[in-house]
């Protein structure tokens, strides 16, 4: 990269446009000018730290995938190796048919394989259905894609599908089992089909491997068992705020919140292309002009501003929908929550007579919001909203506290007034993955591609997951700062 320090502008303080904008800083150096804006008067997009009751609790999202790579070698980066925690033992629960008990195991997200035990979940008629399907005819398209719902209602049977795979889905997409696309929620799944799965059963049991039988054997004179698989999930020690507050710090980037863009327009001259970005209120506009651009909005203001420069990628932002979930967390003396099941949540199929669809029992998941290792006060968390709920986002917060006790008092018995309780609203917090989904990230990608210093990056993408998430910004900022900064310009 030639001339004088490029300047690169970071539509959007979520975590993929920190992690844009620290990648953008260790590839372009101490010199380079990056100018993260962000509409909102706080950064970290739907990962919010509260202080319940004096404790960090997330109450956007909780957990991240400890299996993918991008987080751990982030927080190893940014020296937050020791903030890294993972869950207890406690297992998770669901409720259905008016009953809770413990989550089925032997299944992926819900689909069972040939070792999954449905009895306690399903009807005798129902359970006879899904245990047969391994032996019914499948008919399917290497490259088809279909609602997870309607190939799982048409396979596995209708309880099934709404009492366990829908509110896991739910918990991962805030959306409904029968409108999220197979290839997009669950590739693994739809790749082992088109390689030839017989069943669906027999997919699952492909992708699930039964664990390695025990092994024993002398070493340092004790017997030594097999070892312990490591742990599916992981999460900040004093909450996504420690992450997003050192992203901050390392990308040294000039920060603008409070400002929203509201038009981006491309610049031609004889030293090089750049863009020109209108922000701030629609009186009295600033513009703002840049060598590139790294864009990490939601898809409807993804759609807004690439309307004119790329009409293509602007279309296919505007077809992705978005969900509005709520979370309610609430803190209550042990005592008074003492009947707090010791799993580590519960998920609620979607035909059950709540409004919540999962509670999370915090401090029985996460050892270091243990009362014990606290302030000896229990912690939980409530979800609510699917999408296609475009009333539960607007309702007040006594209400939405009340219902959450209600549910709360029919789950587990507790009555007792919490000691404190906070309402997060997550209006348009999570893209829906329909079916179509990848061709639609495919085309929006091509399109962005051909335009030179823009980059991409968010949960719309490859993933709603944080390390997802961080991934897609530290590729946006590779590829600008790789092949599309080139002649910088002053602004």
């Amino acid at each position: 990269m030639s001339g004088a320090a490029p300047h690169v502008a970071v539509v959007g303080g979520g975590i993929s446009g920190l992690a844009g904008a620290h990648r953008l800083r260790t590839l372009l150096g101490p010199s380079a000018r990056i100018t993260l804006i962000e509409r909102s008067d706080r950064l970290g997009g739907v990962l919010r730290t509260v202080d319940l009751a004096g404790v960090p609790v997330d109450v956007g999202a909780e957990a991240f995938l400890a299996r993918r790579p991008e987080l751990p070698a982030l927080a190893a980066e940014l020296g937050l190796t020791d903030e890294l925690v993972h869950p207890s033992p406690a297992k998770a629960t669901v409720r259905a048919a008016g009953r809770t008990q413990p989550l089925p195991t032997g299944t992926l997200l819900g689909i069972p394989g040939s070792a999954a035990n449905l009895t306690a979940l399903l009807s005798e008629p129902a359970l006879a259905f899904a245990t047969a399907e391994r032996h019914r005819p499948l008919t399917w398209s290497p490259g088809n894609d279909v609602t997870v719902g309607a190939l799982l209602r048409d396979r596995f049977g209708d309880e099934l599908t709404t009492r366990l795979v829908d509110p896991l889905l739910s918990g991962v997409y805030a959306g409904r089992v029968d409108t999220l696309g197979l290839r997009a929620t669950i590739p693994t799944l739809a790749s082992a089909l088109d390689a030839g799965a017989q069943s669906l059963t027999h997919a699952v049991d492909t992708l699930t491997p039964v664990p390695p039988a025990r092994e024993s054997g002398i070493s340092s004179g004790r017997v030594a068992d097999s070892v312990r698989p490591p742990p599916v999930f992981g999460a900040l020690r004093g909450g996504y705020r420690v992450l997003i507050d050192a992203l901050v710090v390392a990308a040294g980037a000039e920060i603008r919140p409070g400002l929203p863009v509201r038009a981006m327009t491309r610049l031609s001259r004889p030293d090089g292309d750049g863009w020109r970005l209108e922000i701030g209120s629609a009186t009295a506009p600033e513009a703002l002009d840049v060598d590139a651009v790294l864009l990490a909005v939601p898809a409807p203001t993804l759609r807004k501003l690439l309307a004119d420069v790329a009409p293509a990628a602007s279309a296919a932002a505007g077809a992705i929908e978005l969900a509005s979930p709520v979370v309610v967390a609430l803190a209550y003396r042990a005592r008074d929550a003492s009947q707090l099941p010791p799993s580590s949540g519960v998920l609620i199929a979607a035909d059950e007579p709540l409004r919540a669809k999962a509670f999370t029992h915090t401090s029985r998941k996460w050892p270091h919001l243990a009362p014990e290792a606290t302030d000896g006060l229990l912690r939980l968390r409530a979800s609510l909203g699917r999408a296609g709920d475009a009333a539960t986002v607007r309702v007040p917060d006594d209400e939405l506290i009340a219902r959450v006790r209600d549910d709360l008092a029919t789950l587990t018995g507790i009555t007792a007034a919490p000691v404190a309780a906070h309402v997060q609203r997550w209006g348009g917090g999570l893209p829906q993955y329909g079916v179509g989904h990848g061709e639609l990230v495919d085309e929006l990608e091509r399109a962005v591609a051909g335009l030179p210093g823009v980059a991409v990056a968010g949960a719309m993408l490859h993933g709603v997951g944080v390390p997802a998430c961080i991934g897609t910004g530290r590729a946006a900022a590779e590829r600008l700062a790789t092949s599309a900064v080139t002649e910088p310009v002053s602004g």
